[in-house]
């Protein structure tokens, strides 16, 4: 593996003719992700919900890659029907699959809210739209032995696995949920590697984390319900805690990429930020709490998501 301190987009191999899925690619660690892969030759897929972002966030990667090979799919990970959807016409394309970076997500959503599948809204688009996706496309990803990179959290730390109430219709509490969500991430990027061995599917499945990257996510948490909340929000926090704990949205996009084009990051692996209990720095291996490693649950949850979703891998 390539030494954590001196990965940088340098390192980045060519790209040309790859065809690379990012999803949430339109701002923060996503974008920043597509920005470096677009240079390297990547043919990106930008899989967002907005059409109207997704088109800003072209412009922005032409200007600076004249010649970017970048097209929009919307997909809105918080309903089945629309992954389904995305992958029918991407099977339908027929084009194998390289890289799958699940990105996407939302944060310490204040109240719980429930999906059109009734779903709890954190679970369905940071993890089981994921979770449908990856399987949904798994047979272009087969085809392109691809890297996937299932997108974690320093928050997977505090996170449980509730099998008896993944929706947390019970007891909802903003940050409990999403670490839950980020915890299944990275269980699900840990079980897909073992899966794939399994089975012969010859992909690569990495997890990662970008540490605590300056982007949008924050905005939408529990901690700027109020007036006063987002003064301290603008005043305080930003300008004067925030540099010292956290990186920029292109530092966090570097263990991605790291997981998503370094050939000697192997399946099963975990990446993140090195330095200050894993908030910023550079990309190399990343600790995944004891929880995640539970083999048995992850297992177990492996199959109530294939129930929820109604997704296999077969």
């Amino acid at each position: 593996m390539i030494g954590m301190a001196s990965f940088t987009t340098d390192d980045i191999p060519d790209l040309t003719g790859k065809r690379v899925i990012i999803t949430g690619s339109n701002s923060g660690t996503g974008f920043e992700t597509a920005k470096a892969m677009v240079a390297k030759g990547g043919s990106i897929v930008m899989a967002v919900r907005s059409q109207e972002k997704a088109a800003a966030a072209i412009d922005r990667l032409k200007q600076q890659t004249p010649d970017a090979d970048v097209t929009f799919e919307v997909l809105d990970l918080s309903r089945q029907a629309s992954v389904a959807d995305f992958a029918e016409r991407m099977l339908i394309d027929g084009r194998p699959i390289d890289v799958l970076v699940s990105n996407a997500g939302v944060m310490a959503l204040p109240r719980r809210e429930v999906t059109a599948d009734g779903f709890e809204m954190q679970l369905a688009t940071n993890y089981l739209g994921h979770f449908a996706l990856t399987g949904r496309l798994l047979p272009l990803l087969k085809a392109g032995r691809a890297r996937v990179v299932q997108l974690s959290s320093i928050a997977h730390r505090q996170g449980r696995i509730r099998l008896d109430d993944l929706n947390h219709e019970r007891d909802y509490k903003p940050w409990a949920v999403y670490a839950q969500s980020k915890l299944a991430m990275l269980m699900f990027g840990l079980e897909l590697h073992r899966q794939s061995v399994a089975n012969g599917w010859d992909l690569t499945s990495v997890a990662a984390h970008p540490g605590y990257a300056r982007t949008g996510l924050i905005e939408n948490g529990p901690l700027v319900r109020s007036p006063i909340a987002r003064a301290g929000l603008r005043y305080i926090f930003r300008p004067l805690i925030e540099p010292l704990v956290s990186h920029s949205a292109a530092a966090g996009a570097l263990p991605i990429l790291m997981a998503a084009t370094d050939p000697t990051v192997r399946g099963g692996a975990y990446l993140g930020a090195t330095q200050l209990n894993e908030l910023k720095g550079p990309p190399g291996p990343a600790k995944a709490e004891p929880q995640a490693l539970d083999t048995d649950v992850a297992a177990r949850l492996w199959t109530v998501s294939e129930q929820m979703t109604g997704v296999t891998f077969a």
